[in-house]
């Protein structure tokens, strides 16, 4: 694989991975509600997605996904259906999603970990359309000639390291914007926006259709 392969890659991924989505709203979510180092796990819980879709793609797996209209069906409600989840959930919550005692200066409620990696990975493995990304993307850069798992390697690498940057940088401008959103009132309305935001998530997934092959 030759620089001018990689440094296309590179483009045509960092402008896919630029563009929000739902790991980038979970992102923000975590550092609002429990500061930016929080969302480290959920971006983490992204990139292992992120790297299961890719190797699955690489298996052939993403072509089947895209050959089978009822598999591709069944990804894509379970997809759907885990960000209604989460939207229904943020629009059921009783408390604001800035901790009052966290808005006061105290101590913010500590996330935990596991869930906030859990979550972030759940999401991207149900998600159909990445699947479909890597499946649509990875052979136009793949040298046939060469060792396959090399090329793997460097092309899930950098991939996941730019959605880590961006899910990263999300989350630094989501807590510079905390104070403005301090408010009682603007952190229920933002409870509500999150909530809907992924329920929107879930309706897009749910529109998507199938490419012929």
């Amino acid at each position: 694989m030759d620089a001018h392969s990689l440094l296309a890659f590179t483009a045509v991924a960092a402008i896919a991975i630029a563009s929000p989505g739902p790991a980038t709203l979970m992102a923000v979510n975590n550092s609002l509600a429990h500061g930016p180092r929080s969302a480290v796990w959920s971006s983490l819980g992204n990139g292992s997605g992120l790297f299961c879709l890719s190797a699955a793609a690489m298996l052939g797996l993403g072509a089947l996904l895209a050959s089978s209209e009822m598999l591709f069906n069944g990804v894509k409600l379970a997809g759907a259906a885990y960000l209604f989840y989460l939207g229904v959930k943020q629009l059921m919550k009783k408390t604001p999603l800035l901790a009052a005692d966290d808005q006061n200066g105290g101590a913010a409620l500590k996330p935990v970990p596991g869930k906030l990696y859990r979550s972030a990975f759940l999401t991207a493995l149900t998600n159909p359309k990445a699947t479909l990304f890597f499946t649509a993307l990875f052979p136009q850069f793949i040298d046939q000639s060469a060792a396959l798992l090399p090329q793997f390697l460097t092309l899930t690498g950098i991939f996941v390291g730019l959605s880590l940057l961006s899910l990263s940088l999300y989350a630094a401008l989501a807590a510079r914007a905390k104070g403005v959103l301090s408010k009682p009132e603007w952190s229920r309305w933002l409870n509500r926006l999150v909530g809907t935001t992924f329920i929107g998530f879930g309706a897009a997934v749910l529109a998507m259709r199938r490419q012929a092959t």
